[in-house]
């Protein structure tokens, strides 16, 4: 890692003081810091696939111009020069491109690196929304920081409206008992905060680990079974890979194996906090209907 002394001299433009004008802008940060910019930002680092999606989302896409690994919606995002991963930018490269507002992921990124980038008067604006209208009010925030209110704010009721247009519809569903599967090696799931905890309640699931206390818990195959839920849900190593499911066809006991309650999500439609968490709800809303569907038709394969 380049030393910080060699950092401040990379960003020696940025300790030049200017003033303040008429269009400073404030927002503040999931971690409760207040953000403030002279000017909307015009050079913005998005430092996680999710983010990226974010900012393309608050109508700032032109803006950014640096992402990390994986970053690769919407397709334009994957020509935009990226930094290394989520857990290890390469901070030389990032500050040779001048970001003006970094987009920082609270639990995903390392502290010491967003640590170094405010140390050196680079504005982190942290993240991590965790619950659907934590993701309207990210992309809200963030257009105000990058000047796009407008694009960001019809964005962000769009998804609001049609998250509680999918609430409204299956608020009465018979509820329909999910294990969603969000790693193979270890097994992993989610607990009832996190934000695919909501998107299974909204679709009138109930979680077999939505009691444990980690927001991503390890569990055992033989607590699956045991729980015995009626669907099982997973994405994957990738958009088409679904290969985490096929494990649960050596457990024929299963009420989900034997009902062929077992569904592929594509991971990015529900495993980052976007607005195409609305494609991904409604995915997962439908493969419920699906299971529900079975009951009656007495599907045992």
């Amino acid at each position: 890692m380049v030393k910080l002394k060699g950092l401040i001299a990379i960003l020696g433009w940025m300790l030049i003081v200017a003033p303040a004008s008429a269009s400073r802008v404030c927002a503040t940060d999931d971690l409760g810091e207040k953000v403030c910019l002279d000017r909307p930002a015009t050079r913005i680092a998005a430092l996680s696939p999710g983010a990226t999606e974010l900012a393309w989302a608050a109508g700032a896409g032109d803006q950014v111009v640096a992402v990390v690994a994986y970053s690769d919606y919407p397709p334009a995002a994957r020509e935009v020069t990226s930094v290394g991963s989520h857990t290890r930018m390469d901070m030389e490269r990032l500050l040779q491109l001048r970001p003006d507002l970094v987009i920082g992921w609270v639990t995903g990124n390392p502290s010491e690196q967003l640590a170094t980038l405010k140390k050196v008067g680079i504005p982190v604006f942290s993240i991590e929304p965790r619950s659907f209208e934590a993701v309207s009010h990210t992309i809200e925030r963030l257009s105000v920081l990058a000047g796009t209110e407008t694009e960001g704010f019809a964005e962000a009721e769009h998804f609001r409206q049609g998250i509680a247009g999918l609430r409204t519809q299956f608020e009465n569903a018979d509820p329909v008992s999910v294990f969603y599967q969000v790693w193979d090696e270890p097994l992993m799931t989610v607990n009832g905060e996190h934000l695919i905890g909501e998107m299974i309640q909204l679709c009138g699931g109930a979680n077999v680990f939505g009691h444990l206390d980690r927001l991503v818990p390890r569990i055992s195959a033989e607590a699956v079974v045991a729980a015995d839920p009626e669907a099982i849900l997973a994405g994957g190593m990738g958009e088409e890979n679904r290969h985490w499911l096929a494990r649960w066809q050596n457990f024929p006991s299963l009420t989900a194996t034997a009902r062929d309650n077992l569904f592929f999500i594509p991971p990015s439609l529900v495993q980052r906090p976007t607005p195409r968490m609305l494609v991904g709800t409604r995915l997962f809303c439908d493969k419920l209907e699906v299971a529900r569907d079975r009951r009656s038709d007495g599907v045992h394969l």
